[in-house]
C-alpha cells in the first residue's frame, strides 16, 4: 500500500516541474478524429483539459467535425463530396456545417468542460467570431484553379477574447469556422485553424490528437514512432512517403506554426486515455514532438497569420 502511494507521490513530483514551467503559458489543443466519437476517450481528454486549465495553464480548444457533418448530410439526404481530401462546401452543406459545428458538438463541448468541473465558453457566430479569413482554391494541374466552394482559410485571428476567456480562468472552444470577406461563413481546416490560434496567441505548444501513436516509420508497427522530429526530418519523410495521407496537413502546420512562434508542437494519440496529460507533464511522452531545435534551415511559411488587438 505504502508503495502505491510513493509511486503516485514520484509521479506528482516529476509532473511539478513541468506544472511550474508551463504556468499561464498557452496550450492549443485540435480535437478531432474518432476521439469525438468514443465517449469514453472524450472524457479522459476534456478531464485533462480540466486538469491544465486547474494548475494554471490556459488550453485553448479547437475542433472539427467531419464525421458528425457528413452524419447529418446523409440525414439531410446529400452527398458528402471531397476535392484533394477537402470537402466541397456548398451553401446547404454550410448550413449544415455551422449548425453541427457550433450549435451541436460545440456546445457538448462546453457542457461536458463544465460538467467535469472547469468552466468553458464557445467563440463563433453565435457567440463572438474570432476566426477570420477567405476563400480557398486548388490547383488544377493544368495552371487553374479547382473551386471548393465556401471553404477557406484562416488569415486573421482576433486574439483578445480568447486571452480574456484564458485570463478569467476559462477554457475558449473554437469550432473550425471562420468568417469570410463578404461576412459570411467559411469552412476550414481544423488542423490549419489550431495552428493560426497558436501562432496568434504565441502559444507554448500546439498538440493535434490523433487516431495513431504519432509519426510511425511503420505505421503497422507502434514501436517504430519517432519521439522528436526537427522541420528538416519531416521535409525528409514526407519525400520518402512516410508522413503521407492526412498526416501531411498536420505537420505543415506544426512547421508553419513554429517558424511563427509557437514554441513547440506534439502529435498523439488522443485514443489513449489521459494522453494529453502523459505528453505534458511526464519525462518521456507518449506522441512524436516536432521542434525547431537543431534545425539548420527554417520552414517556409505559406502564408502569415495576422492578429487582431
Amino acid at each position: 500500500m505504502h508503495e502505491e502511494a510513493i509511486r503516485k507521490a514520484d509521479v506528482l513530483i516529476e509532473a511539478l516541474g513541468y506544472i511550474r514551467k508551463f504556468h499561464g503559458r498557452f496550450t492549443v489543443i485540435k480535437l478531432g478524429g474518432s476521439v469525438m466519437e468514443n465517449p469514453e476517450s472524450l472524457r479522459a481528454l476534456l478531464v485533462d483539459i480540466v486538469f491544465m486549465q486547474t494548475v494554471g495553464m490556459r488550453p485553448v480548444v479547437v475542433h472539427g467535425g467531419g464525421k458528425a457533418i457528413t452524419h447529418a448530410m446523409e440525414q439531410a439526404g446529400l452527398e458528402a463530396r471531397f476535392v484533394q481530401g477537402r470537402r466541397y462546401t456548398d451553401e446547404a452543406t454550410l448550413d449544415i456545417v455551422a449548425r453541427v459545428l457550433a450549435e451541436e458538438i460545440n456546445v457538448d463541448i462546453v457542457r461536458h468542460i463544465t460538467k467535469y468541473g472547469g468552466r468553458a465558453a464557445g467563440l463563433h457566430h453565435k457567440t463572438t467570431q474570432c476566426l477570420f479569413g477567405r476563400r480557398l482554391t486548388l490547383p488544377d494541374g493544368k495552371g487553374g484553379d479547382i473551386d471548393l466552394g465556401r471553404v477557406g482559410e484562416v488569415t486573421e485571428v482576433d486574439a483578445a477574447p480568447i486571452e480574456n476567456l484564458c485570463l478569467a480562468g476559462v477554457v475558449p472552444v473554437l469550432p473550425s469556422l471562420a468568417e469570410g470577406e463578404d461576412e459570411k461563413l467559411l469552412n476550414v481546416n481544423a488542423d490549419t485553424a489550431a495552428a493560426a490560434v497558436a501562432v496568434a496567441l504565441k502559444a507554448e505548444k500546439l498538440v493535434f490528437l490523433t487516431d495513431t501513436p504519432g509519426i510511425l516509420r511503420d505505421r503497422n508497427e507502434p514501436k517504430s514512432l519517432f519521439r522528436s522530429l526537427n522541420p528538416d526530418d519531416c521535409r525528409s519523410l514526407i519525400a520518402e512517403g512516410i508522413i503521407d495521407k492526412g498526416m501531411i496537413p498536420k505537420v505543415e502546420a506544426c512547421l508553419d506554426s513554429l517558424v511563427q512562434g509557437v514554441e513547440k508542437t506534439h502529435i498523439i494519440d488522443g485514443r489513449l486515455r489521459h494522453s494529453l496529460l502523459l505528453e505534458m507533464y511526464t519525462d518521456t511522452g507518449i506522441g512524436t514532438e516536432i521542434a525547431l531545435k537543431n534545425a539548420p534551415k527554417q520552414p517556409e511559411v505559406r502564408h502569415a497569420i495576422s492578429v487582431r488587438h
